[in-house]
């Protein structure tokens, strides 16, 4: 029996009436007007969108380096620094007051070399990356505006420090919607547990809740266990359909005796997701299904598994893939750069690299942003005396992420630090210019992409921000 004929009054049944009378109304109307079902605004709002203008990029990977790499290590050569290495920088009067700069210079262990026709010069820590260097568009001018983890991490995933805000992948979804209804448009791989600041770096905010990011935990290595309580057991599938039915049925009782109420919305939009991902979602994370030379391209570990997932999901349709490598923050290397770099840069720089391949092959680079990086970069001084077990600090004053595909000029370097990597010399780059030209690429002005909340009409880049267009093809 429907659970909304046992509680219908004399009174809601004449105003149903009505409202039936003012639908079919409406919907004359809006043939009239040419407003068919074809281009009125979707019903759902995971539904696919066009942008505000045409964007070069249609979905995002994002590679973040969890805990801040070092760029005078990976991207961004200072020779100088090695003249340099163990003795004091130039105004070092100056930097005593900062403990963090106050250390002895120290130099990078990784020989640079110029790689493809743009000859960009990238470590010897990235071998297979380097192999693509002309499809790489490099900056190594990055600003964030502190150098914590925690408000680091929210800036660069939320575009505020401290406040709840909703994450890039959020106004991407938002946006944009998805191309597929059967998978979340939004998806976070971080294998063995959360970072800082834990899922407040996917979250929706004020955003409805359908737009938040679904957390992977990608050290499972089944694609039944990737997703937790995706399946119960205990029914079968025929009924679970059934138990689904009825429950939304009462949810949707309850929405319209309740109007406006968004936590509920979301409910209901995730209920369904929930159980059309069940099939789906199994095989989209089951990388088994992919030929033996393309596993064997991106390699069988953690990394490679989850990167070749992120390549599954983008072309099945979902927006925003972020892909992080570890929990914790692996990167932070306070100690023993050189051995940690090294390690984190094997196990990240194959599949990095099959991933850029893979994309053009299949034709999906051109409008598939690869955005690599993490929240901030490292300091040219030793946080420690200069032995082999010697580190790295926190710094956010010029550091270097790179992108490519989805419209990005292939083959450039934007920006530059100064000689020894202390801070930027031209071309600066704050995180909100990166926000503001990751949604111009999506097809976005970043001022109007807005979302009315508490009396204001919110955006990713807050009253902030510049697309930067020396990064543009």
């Amino acid at each position: 029996m429907n659970p909304q004929s046992a509680h219908l009054s004399r009174r809601e049944a004449l105003s149903r009436a009505g409202f039936g009378l003012g639908s079919l109304a409406l919907g004359g109307l809006l043939h009239e007007l040419g407003l068919t079902e074809a281009n009125a605004a979707p019903l759902s709002p995971l539904a696919p969108r066009r942008p505000q203008f045409p964007g070069k990029a249609k979905r995002i990977i994002h590679l973040f380096m969890n805990g801040g790499p070092s760029q005078m290590d990976t991207f961004d050569p200072k020779p100088k620094l090695n003249e340099l290495h163990g003795k004091s920088l130039p105004m070092s009067a100056e930097l005593s007051k900062d403990k963090r700069l106050s250390g002895a210079a120290l130099g990078s262990s990784f020989k640079f070399t110029r790689h493809g026709q743009s000859g960009i010069e990238i470590s010897e820590l990235f071998p297979h990356v380097a192999r693509h260097a002309d499809k790489l568009c490099v900056v190594r001018s990055m600003f964030n505006d502190v150098p914590n983890h925690e408000s680091a991490l929210m800036m660069m995933n939320t575009g505020s420090l401290t406040l709840p805000r909703p994450s890039v992948g959020s106004w991407t979804l938002y946006g944009l919607g998805t191309e597929n209804q059967s998978l979340p448009g939004f998806v976070v791989m971080c294998p063995g547990g959360l970072p800082v600041a834990q899922s407040a770096n996917w979250r929706s905010a004020f955003l409805p809740g359908i737009y938040q990011g679904t957390h992977i935990d990608t050290k499972e290595t089944q694609a039944d266990r990737l997703i937790a309580n995706l399946r119960n057991e205990a029914i079968l599938p025929g009924q679970q359909r059934e138990q689904l039915g009825y429950i939304q049925q009462l949810n949707e009782l309850h929405r319209k005796q309740h109007p406006s109420h968004p936590q509920l919305e979301a409910r209901i939009q995730s209920l369904e997701l929930a159980f059309r991902m069940q099939t789906e979602a199994t095989n989209a994370f089951d990388v088994s299904q992919e030929p033996q030379n393309i596993r064997e391209m991106y390699g069988d570990t953690v990394q490679g598994r989850q990167i070749l997932m992120a390549r599954r999901l983008a072309e099945r349709g979902v927006r925003y893939v972020q892909v992080w490598h570890g929990s914790g923050q692996p990167w932070d290397t306070h100690e023993n750069v050189e051995e940690a770099h090294r390690r984190l840069a094997t196990e990240c720089d194959k599949p990095i690299a099959a991933l850029l391949e893979d994309l053009q092959n299949r034709g999906m680079l051109d409008d598939t942003l690869v955005l690599w990086g993490g929240e901030f970069g490292r300091t040219p001084t030793a946080q420690m005396p200069l032995t082999p077990k010697v580190g790295r600090d926190h710094h956010n004053d010029g550091f270097s992420l790179w992108m490519a595909g989805g419209g990005v000029k292939a083959g450039h370097i934007h920006g530059a630090t100064d000689d020894i990597g202390l801070h930027i010399a031209e071309g600066k780059v704050h995180v909100h210019d990166l926000h503001a030209t990751l949604l111009h690429l999506l097809g976005f002005n970043h001022e109007t992409l807005t979302y009315r909340y508490a009396g204001r009409d919110f955006r990713l880049t807050d009253v902030e921000g510049e697309v930067v267009k020396e990064l543009l093809a």
